[in-house]
């Protein structure tokens, strides 16, 4: 059972938003400004890119500089995982 304070819960919340893994991917080169951000994500608004910074900050994974910190660094290799994994499934699913 997940629990509301159960750390799997958080971290599937985290993933299962896909703005907090689009936003996360795009800094993975360093940080980046807002407009810089909108450019390369494409199809993001800016309220609602405001907002996901905002969350990933509270989960400390972004800084306050639109930077990704030590933990928030530790969810690229998941993210690169999801999609390597849909790439390799594309052609036996859905989109």
């Amino acid at each position: 059972m997940f629990l509301a304070d159960c750390p799997a819960r958080l971290a599937f919340d985290i993933v299962a938003n896909t703005w907090n893994a689009v936003v996360i991917w795009a800094l993975k080169d360093g940080p980046r400004r807002h407009g810089e951000l909108r450019t390369q994500i494409g199809g993001i608004s800016a309220k609602v890119l405001t907002e996901t910074l905002r969350r990933l900050e509270e989960y400390g994974l972004v800084t306050r500089g639109y930077e990704l910190t030590e933990l928030g660094r530790t969810l690229l290799g998941p993210i690169e995982a999801m999609g390597q994994w849909r790439m390799n499934t594309a052609s036996r699913s859905r989109p």
